[in-house]
């Protein structure tokens, strides 16, 4: 039997550089789920585990789960030999050949996580350990950003609350988010924070260390590879969470030295205080004029950051666009049908949704045909580094 090195490398030639993936879904226990991930009604409760609320899109690390698997959310490549085998596993035995000889110098992995969520509530008030804090419990960052479709239920709470009102970081009354904390026992800490509606088409970017409770929209979301949080709100609906997901990303040494006022100590104030927040993180979609074509036409979605971007592709019924990029990328097909350098695609079939593009292919004309009657709506998911032209958010400062 062949080994995986000479498959991996047989199947890359067959495909001119393209991998086909496997769908992968999270489910978490402290939330339930929107139920508008194409899945079956009956198959998003999961007993203890909770509810299936997220698919995690072509994933190198797994999600940090109470009672899940220890590769749930790891995306799977889709081979026609049946071959199980995980992307980061392919990329430990080919990293060369999937990321690009100049690029796998400076990088060794994928380093970025695209994921779909859809929850039926709000997501708890919570945030994102910054490097500093994260590399205390062995993780990353997670910087992220992101991306609301078109044409979706937005759900009973299409708003995010972020960060706090701008007087408790110019009086430095921070202390007051620390009876919540202390008491667990209500969502009132929401008072503190100001909430923006999830406009369809549109998005925002944020850094690790601010506060935020993601609305109710189903989201497209680019983020930094890591599964780091801290929730500050307790109660969602008429549930309370363990408390232990306060510490979630917090040393035990921290914990014991600091208690709930750990929080004041690893969030970014002045960045949480900014009076111009919206302003200073509202993504919308920028198009990229130099690949415009009669056939269709890219947008930046996710951009603002070396640590990730990403692109909307959409192409007329009918019509082909070529496809150039500057290294290897993932993707997701929103909407639509059609062939990609050859490969079917098509939205609401979960094995023909999600492609790999390694970057020797990435970087040559691709041809992307719609051959539906709507347009084929695709979504490009870049790591690091990679897309160094992607646009800057104009800063708004008092």
């Amino acid at each position: 039997m062949k080994d995986k090195h000479n498959i991996l490398i047989e199947t890359q030639e067959k495909n001119n550089g393209i991998f086909r993936l496997k769908p992968a879904f999270v489910a978490r226990d402290f939330l339930e789920t929107g139920k508008r991930l194409g899945l079956k009604d009956e198959e998003y409760f999961l007993g203890e585990r909770g509810w299936i609320a997220e698919r995690w899109l072509g994933a190198t690390n797994s999600a940090k789960t109470r009672l899940g698997p220890k590769d749930e959310g790891m995306c799977y490549l889709n081979l026609e030999n049946g071959l199980e085998i995980t992307l980061k596993e392919t990329i430990d035995l080919i990293p060369e050949s999937i990321l690009g000889r100049e690029y796998f110098k400076t990088h060794k992995g994928l380093s970025r996580l695209a994921k779909i969520y859809s929850f039926k509530d709000r997501i708890q008030y919570h945030y994102h350990q910054m490097e500093k804090d994260a590399r205390l419990v062995g993780s990353n960052s997670k910087e992220e950003a992101y991306y609301f479709p078109e044409d979706v239920d937005l759900g009973p709470h299409p708003e995010t609350f972020f960060g706090v009102h701008p007087y408790i970081v110019e009086e430095k009354k921070q202390d007051i988010l620390i009876p919540y904390l202390e008491d667990w026992n209500s969502d009132l800490i929401l008072k503190h924070s100001r909430a923006y509606l999830q406009v369809p088409g549109e998005g925002f970017h944020i850094p690790s260390g601010i506060l935020h409770a993601p609305g109710t929209a189903v989201t497209i979301e680019l983020q930094e590879e890591s599964d780091i949080f801290s929730m500050l709100q307790a109660k969602t609906g008429e549930n309370i969470i363990p408390k232990e997901y306060l510490y979630n990303g917090v040393s035990d040494k921290d914990r014991e030295k600091y208690k709930e006022r750990i929080v004041l100590k690893q969030l970014d104030w002045e960045a949480n205080g900014d009076p111009y927040f919206y302003e200073n993180h509202r993504l919308f979609p920028q198009i990229i004029e130099k690949t415009k074509q009669d056939g269709g036409e890219e947008y930046w979605i996710y951009y603002n950051t070396n640590k990730f971007s990403g692109k909307k592709l959409t192409v007329k019924p009918g019509k082909s666009f070529k496809s150039v990029d500057a290294g290897v990328y993932n993707i997701f097909v929103m909407s639509g049908k059609g062939t990609f350098d050859g490969i079917e695609i098509e939205s609401g079939d979960f094995y023909k949704e999600e492609l790999l593009i390694c970057h020797d292919a990435a970087v040559k004309p691709l041809t992307v045909k719609n051959t539906g009657n709507r347009d084929l709506k695709i979504i490009k998911f870049f790591g690091p580094d990679i897309n160094k032209d992607a646009p800057l958010i104009k800063k708004y400062k008092s």
